[in-house]
């Protein structure tokens, strides 16, 4: 069960980011490893900074975007 959560966490997480970013999603497949990837980004730097997000759904899909989002956001300084 716990990885068709972090599934479903990972495809919110990386379309809401993806909407934020580039206006539009990247797909089902690629929503879901960013959101996944992006998760354990976000923990990280949360973690790092000393920060605490709320726990549960909310949080962990908090989590995953804005990981995705610095994901991204590194991915568009490298593109150009």
């Amino acid at each position: 069960m716990s990885l068709l959560y972090a599934l479903l966490i990972g495809a919110i997480a990386g379309w809401l980011a993806g909407k934020l970013m580039k206006g539009g999603g990247f797909g089902a497949l690629i929503n879901i490893i960013l959101g996944i990837v992006g998760g354990i980004v976000g923990n990280w730097a949360f973690g790092a900074l000393g920060i605490s997000v709320s726990d549960g759904i909310f949080g962990d899909i908090l989590t995953g975007a804005i990981g995705a989002i610095i994901i991204l956001f590194v991915a568009g300084l490298f593109k150009k």
